[in-house]
């Protein structure tokens, strides 16, 4: 049986050292080469690393399932506010992402829309399910406890309000209409506003959307080390 020498070992680490290095760098070149459209002008304000990843438990209006933001990974999410009796900012808002959807194709099934109520007292798990499904197959309604629904929006500085009814008068819900999007691993991307505005302008926040899903999943040289180490 043959060893090799002690003179022998530096030319084969070399070797090997060299092959290593030059698999690492096609491995970065390549891979720069996928990221290169990330580096693109998002046409939606870009909130990456400003607010945290999405993360609550809430009970699910389709099945009265209880469903974390686990149960959503690997979709492309739009987080989204509001009531099923609200008289025209929520339903246009839903209208609006379901024309953004419908430019995706084959690639709708990437995305979830969860609809978060802030009126959960009125809004019960069958009249949201009944909402929800007036709009696209892909959108999510979601109903907290008082203390699920609080923690959530302050985790995105969401601010609403529920006035009981009183004197004759209807209660009066508030709520933001921005929407927030994350990527499929659950981190921040963007947000989507104006949606409820006569006439929205949709074409920069579509495209925003259609990137952002065409990106979701991409080789990444890191997490390739990572899982081969």
């Amino acid at each position: 049986m043959s060893n090799l020498t002690v003179s022998q070992r530096p030319d084969s680490w070399c070797s090997v050292r060299k092959t290593i290095c030059t698999i690492f760098a096609a491995g970065l070149f390549a891979a720069l080469l996928i990221a290169g459209p990330e580096a693109k002008a998002w046409n939606s304000t870009d909130m990456t690393g400003v607010l945290p990843s999405l993360d609550f438990t809430m009970t699910r209006a389709s099945d009265g399932k209880t469903v974390t933001s686990a149960d959503f990974k690997g979709k492309v999410v739009l987080l989204y506010f509001g009531y099923t009796s609200c008289p025209d900012v929520c339903p246009t808002t839903l209208l609006d992402i379901g024309t953004m959807l419908k430019t995706l194709g084959k690639k709708v099934d990437d995305v979830r829309v969860l609809f978060v109520t802030v009126d959960p007292g009125r809004d019960t798990l069958p009249v949201l399910k009944s909402y929800v499904a007036a709009f696209a197959p892909q959108v999510v309604g979601l109903r907290g406890t008082p203390d699920q629904l609080a923690t959530l929006a302050k985790r995105y500085r969401v601010a609403y309000s529920v006035q009981p009814a009183s004197n004759g008068n209807p209660p009066e819900v508030t709520h933001g209409s921005a929407v927030y999007v994350f990527d499929r691993n659950g981190a921040m991307r963007l947000l989507f506003t104006g949606l409820a505005a006569p006439n929205a302008k949709l074409t920069g926040m579509t495209a925003d959307l259609r990137q952002l899903v065409s990106q979701s999943g991409r080789f990444s040289l890191w997490q390739w080390i990572e899982d081969t180490i």
